[in-house]
């Protein structure tokens, strides 16, 4: 299954007392569609999913795609540590008609390879519907080696990888020992286009919140031969999305959309809002970035 070059793993949007609002979800939705995502993933790293409860999630889910529609593709996390519990959630959001499900590899325990392909084979095997590896190993203190990747890929309804590993060669291995029907996404917005140039099929971003019509350009650009150009863009971006992982994300993104009128709350603990020098500094490289006449794109 295709689910697009550029997915935005959505911020998870709180009202100004803390709970989670459905009105700010909307918005942040119709956002993401108007400025070109072609998919959305809810309830990720980049959406506090270790915050949310469960049934925070299944509600999000379901307001989720009931509001897109059929427009964009909807992936939801489901993943955690204890797999009979990921199994059993991954099979409640199937059920409300979501287009996959992201299972983040185990962390804490750190299974060795073995544990890894086992758990992720018994959700292969009890979940209907496609399934996205997401490999972090920054995060899960595991990481998934390509050989494993590469088993997994031969599961019928393990069709993606979401590749934060930040290796290179580990992620050629995977392009190279995976079918084409496959897709590796990159998992880090820097990486996007060395990833597209040694065959990655796109990225699932957190950039593409305030820089979609941006990012989409390169990728375009890239695929239609004009690499220069991409290289261009790509250089360009780079400041701004180093900038937004310079403090705890989701941190960093939802300071700027709220700055931009696209009210998403704050982080809950035990992320905190940024300091007064971590914002100085984002939005000085935002303004600049944007500014920028030889790069600039209408949303």
């Amino acid at each position: 299954m295709d689910f697009g070059r550029l997915l935005t793993a959505m911020v998870t949007p709180f009202d100004d007392h803390g709970k989670m609002s459905l009105e700010r979800t909307t918005n942040i939705i119709e956002h993401l569609i108007r400025t070109g995502s072609d998919g959305i993933v809810v309830a990720g790293t980049t959406g506090e999913s270790p915050t949310l409860s469960h049934d925070e999630k299944l509600i999000l889910f379901e307001h989720v795609v009931r509001v897109v529609d059929g427009r964009i593709k909807v992936i939801v996390g489901t993943g955690n540590n204890n797999t009979a519990q990921t199994v059993a959630f991954s099979k409640e959001a199937a059920g409300l008609g979501v287009d996959a499900i992201m299972a983040v590899a185990p962390y804490y325990s750190k299974p060795n390879q073995d544990g890894l392909y086992a758990h992720y084979k018994a959700i292969s095997d009890q979940v209907d519907v496609p399934i996205i590896i997401y490999n972090i190993p920054g995060r899960s203190k595991v990481n998934i080696s390509a050989e494993t990747i590469i088993r997994l890929s031969q599961l019928h309804n393990i069709v993606a990888v979401k590749e934060a590993s930040g290796d290179l060669d580990q992620i050629a291995a995977i392009i190279s020992g995976t079918d084409k029907n496959f897709h590796l996404y990159s998992g880090d917005d820097g990486l996007t286009l060395p990833i597209l140039s040694i065959g990655g099929h796109g990225v699932i971003s957190v950039a593409s919140h305030v820089i979609a019509p941006e990012m989409k350009k390169m990728i375009h650009s890239f695929l239609s031969g004009r690499i220069s150009e991409s290289a261009e863009l790509h250089r360009a971006m780079l400041p701004l999305m180093r900038e937004l992982f310079a403090a705890p994300s989701p941190a960093p993104v939802k300071a700027l959309l709220n700055n931009l009128d696209m009210p998403v709350g704050s982080v809950r603990l035990p992320m905190v809002d940024l300091s007064k020098l971590e914002w100085e500094s984002l939005i000085r490289v935002y303004n600049e970035f944007k500014n920028r006449e030889d790069i600039k794109i209408s949303n």
